[in-house]
């Protein structure tokens, strides 16, 4: 079998972009006959017409769908590896970055990162957007450089994923509160008064999950959409909030935590990015910061 011609997958990269031959032919300086040669090949090599006509356009194959992020991957990751290899002088470097977060990282994560990034790179800026869903095309689409969460199913698959830490969920009530100075079992727990979390439309959330497996059910009697909702609500009534414990940390200051009466809910919290950006130094350099930052205590 003979070795295919890797001059292609560049010509196929542009070519999936741009859904036009001349765009495309533009695009790598060719002349449109060249460029309706190399489809051609492309056509060939790959057993699949990659473009049909529909009117007086072209419209990519469910094949040449397939193909799009992962040439376009390919690709990059040539041209990276292909690139002379430079340290970024991080203490003269402009560059900002937009970060997605999920809610309680600013507030826990925020200001030792902003610390760590001042400290090696004072020109970097680095702006915060929460994070209302776990759609993906933020980062496709370049408005997000990096995003914080729980890896749900609607991420893409092209996504690259680290973990950043563990955490688990527990109780939370105001100072003084009648469960301050008693014994807290799983029956009397779920009887408490408590607020329910609604996120993404969904009443129930992993401590339902897990005191269903005991045959018992919690008491909501209000629900919100945000752990420092939950604990706001919390500090200022008799109320019982269930939060994860590092994202709330700082939100909790002053207030009465205990570990749940039964096997605690766990999250892995992690980080995402594009890979089009995975081998670019300075984003590679900031990763890092936030592993370091969200290292779990010794």
């Amino acid at each position: 079998m003979s070795r295919p011609d890797f001059n292609l997958l560049l010509t196929l990269d542009v070519l999936l972009d741009e859904g036009n031959v001349a765009r495309a032919a533009e695009r790598l300086r060719l002349s449109p006959s060249a460029m309706s040669r190399a489809l051609a090949r492309l056509r060939e090599t790959t057993g699949d017409p990659l473009l049909v006509r529909a009117g007086r356009g072209l419209v990519p194959t469910p094949r040449a769908l397939e193909l799009r992020e992962k040439v376009s991957e390919l690709v990059q990751d040539v041209e990276a590896a292909l690139r002379p290899a430079e340290k970024p002088d991080l203490a003269t470097l402009e560059r900002s970055f937009t970060l997605r977060t999920s809610e309680g990282f600013v507030e826990n994560f925020g200001p030792s990162l902003l610390a760590r990034v001042a400290e090696a790179a004072p020109s970097i800026r680095l702006g915060f957007v929460p994070k209302l869903d776990r759609d993906s095309s933020a980062l496709r689409d370049g408005t997000v450089d990096l995003e914080t969460g729980v890896l749900g199913s609607s991420m893409g698959p092209e996504i690259r994923v680290q973990a950043l830490f563990r955490d688990r969920f527990i109780g939370v009530v105001r100072a003084a509160h009648p469960l301050c100075h008693t014994e807290i079992t799983p029956s009397s727990f779920a009887a408490g008064r408590h607020i329910g979390l609604s996120r993404r439309g969904m009443p129930h959330g992993p401590v339902d999950e897990t005191l269903a497996v005991l045959g018992l059910q919690r008491n909501v009697v209000t629900t919100v959409g945000g752990f420092s909702t939950a604990v706001a609500l919390a500090r200022a009534s008799d109320l019982i909030a269930s939060v994860p414990e590092r994202h709330t940390g700082n939100l909790r200051d002053g207030m009465y935590s205990f570990v749940l009466p039964f096997p605690a809910p766990e999250i892995t919290v992690s980080l995402f990015w594009h890979p089009r950006l995975h081998g670019d130094p300075v984003h590679r350099w900031l990763r890092g910061v936030i592993l370091d930052v969200c290292e779990p205590p010794r």
